[in-house]
């Protein structure tokens, strides 16, 4: 039986269309996908994150964990309530996950890590951190939303607590505040401003309806995944796994190289491989015609197979279909997509494809 977030009859009251996802119950839509993907943005929306899982770290020793644990480097953050981005490797360099940490004091930090890939998450995190005398404490307790969108900030700060309200509105860009149980971090996964709300799971269903009835819209999985698509944000188990390394992923900005001494997990496959060159690039693609780009479609240089989309789609804000994918490092600049025996031609293209409501690329 799948699994229920606090906020599912929520969501059933409201009238969402419930599918399974990676063992969850939970919303697609509330009537109209597009209209979603359009609310969010150009206005505000906001998502069922509650199945995502908040891990805690805590420790004298909880900074060198991290150092060690993930491919980024927590020494970046100097400030306390400062976020990164980092990708969590085995040995061999394979992505176990892609994750957001947060650092809110010297021996206290945030995780916020997938809701597919939780179990091993917590047991290799578990693995690592014991050497460390670091707890690990997956807070089962706590909901979570996201409202993103341009108003997403303005919509949502007069429902938060007063003592929180100032310091969320005055947050900078990865970034985070907290007061007693609730925290509030200015990050997500739509390529929008707005906020990931964390607050105990009993507070959560009035939140989520207070946010409606502020004008913030409530939007599924649907349009979750066209706008991350559309802000070029990577995709666990499409765009990347534990059989590919962030360096042929798109996210070699995430792995930090310097200093040289700090050695992470996978590292040393990760040098390896780079010193190896040849590796995959990873690109974004806009199909030149009629049809739609979707994942494992074939990708050709002239006769020769170069590749495979990892993530496609149509994208609401561009009217077109659009993609990203994965080719040799050898492929040419003109390629061609097999959809269903044809092959249509696709242009690359830096992305993101669209970003804070406008289109990023040329059409």
């Amino acid at each position: 039986m799948d699994k229920k977030t606090v906020l599912n009859e929520t969501h059933r009251e409201m009238g969402a269309r419930m599918v399974p996802f990676g063992g969850w119950d939970m919303p697609v839509h509330y009537g109209s996908q597009l209209e979603e993907h359009h609310a969010v943005r150009r206005d505000a929306g906001m998502f069922d994150v509650c199945h995502m899982t908040v891990v805690d770290l805590r420790g004298g020793q909880v900074r060198p964990c991290l150092r060690r644990l993930l491919a980024n480097d927590v020494d970046k953050l100097k400030t306390a309530g400062r976020a990164l981005y980092s990708c969590m490797l085995r040995t061999d360099g394979g992505v176990i996950d892609d994750l957001i940490v947060y650092f809110v004091s010297d021996d206290w930090f945030r995780m916020v890590v997938n809701a597919s890939t939780t179990d091993k998450d917590l047991a290799w995190i578990n693995e690592q951190a014991a050497a460390f005398g670091v707890q690990v404490e997956p807070r089962l307790d706590l909901g979570m939303i996201a409202v993103q969108g341009p108003n997403a900030r303005s919509k949502a700060g007069s429902l938060l607590p007063e003592g929180l309200r100032a310091a969320a509105m005055a947050l900078k860009p990865f970034s985070a505040a907290h007061a007693g149980e609730w925290f509030v971090g200015r990050t997500g996964y739509t390529g929008e401003d707005g906020f990931e709300l964390m607050l105990p799971e009993r507070e959560t269903p009035g939140l989520w309806r207070a946010l409606a009835e502020a004008g913030v819209q409530p939007c599924g999985l649907g349009s979750r995944d066209t706008l991350r698509l559309e802000a070029g944000m990577n995709l666990y188990g499409n765009d990347m796994d534990e059989n590919r390394s962030p360096l042929e992923s798109g996210l070699g900005w995430t792995v930090a190289w310097d200093p040289a001494e700090r050695d992470f997990i996978g590292r040393a496959a990760l040098e390896k491989q780079r010193a190896a060159g040849s590796l995959p690039r990873f690109v974004g693609l806009v199909l030149e015609g009629k049809g739609v780009l979707r994942d494992h479609q074939s990708l050709y240089d002239g006769a020769r197979e170069v590749g495979e989309v990892t993530s496609g789609g149509f994208s609401p804000t561009l009217e077109r279909s659009i993609a990203m994918a994965r080719v040799s490092a050898d492929a040419g600049a003109t390629l061609d997509v097999d959809i269903r025996g044809r092959r249509l031609p696709v242009r690359q293209v830096k992305m993101p494809f669209a970003r804070n409501g406008k289109v990023c690329i040329e059409l």
